[in-house]
């Protein structure tokens, strides 16, 4: 039987495949963040996890969004980047909230204080909305006054993309400050990094901007790093600090 034969088959299996790999795309991004939400609602303790990387991804995709006014690319791509960012919102919550039942008595910290020392470091859920929305209207305005430029449009692309490359860098860097990877879920680390290489695979095959590509390699490697913190600091763990005991006149002071 030749190919031509066979085309009954092939062919729906193709689109078959086609659909499988955009729904891994659209969806598969936020799948990561699945055993870290569940170990922080389990837990009440957010601190393993860095907001920060939801900075990143929020900022990131709204970025990507807007260079596809500016530059269309694939649907998936588009609707990943809208997926994302409704994930990374749940996530700003549930951490919130948690955080804020773990420091009672606190003074409140409003987006509306314009405050830079308590940037993403709010009370409420509700300010950090308030600058996402915030920033999507003023790169918004900025896009579509400058949207007939081509070098605006690249360049746009490619600080989406650089940005998302960025991603693991506030964990990472978390990790190292705290010389440990407690509270961090090596299940979603993981998840980045298979993800992260068959979405740089998806990209290279077809043909998706230059930038995109090298987003992916980029966040191959931080996914790598932290990897190896969790591998280092699991092996040499850091050692407690020494008790001191303080003389009796100290204590009396």
């Amino acid at each position: 039987m030749d190919a031509q034969g066979l085309d009954w088959l092939l062919v729906p299996l193709h689109r078959l495949l086609s659909w499988g790999a955009a729904g891994a795309m659209v969806f598969g991004g936020v799948v990561p963040y699945i055993p870290q939400y569940r170990d922080i609602r389990r837990t009440q303790n957010a601190e393993g996890f860095s907001t920060y990387v939801c900075l990143v991804l929020l900022v990131a995709n709204i970025l990507r969004i807007l260079f596809w006014f500016g530059r269309h690319f694939e649907s998936p791509l588009l609707w990943q980047s809208i997926v994302m960012i409704a994930a990374m919102l749940l996530m700003l919550k549930l951490c919130t909230e948690v955080r804020v039942a773990n420091e009672l008595g606190l003074k409140r910290r409003l987006f509306a204080d314009f405050d830079p020392h308590h940037f993403w470091h709010w009370s409420s859920f509700a300010d950090y909305v308030q600058c996402v929305l915030a920033f999507t209207g003023v790169a918004g305005y900025v896009t579509y006054l400058s949207i007939d430029s081509a070098v605006f449009v690249e360049t746009l692309g490619f600080l989406a993309v650089l940005t998302e490359a960025m991603l693991g860098v506030p964990q990472l860097y978390r990790n190292h400050r705290h010389r440990s990877t407690e509270g961090m879920s090596i299940k979603m680390v993981l998840m980045w990094m298979s993800g992260d290489t068959f979405k740089t695979a998806y990209f290279l095959l077809n043909g998706a901007p230059l930038q995109f590509s090298v987003c992916g390699l980029l966040q191959v490697l931080v996914d790598l790093a932290i990897l190896a913190q969790a591998y280092t600091f699991a092996r040499h763990p850091p050692k407690p600090a020494p008790h001191v005991t303080h003389p009796a006149s100290a204590k009396a002071l």
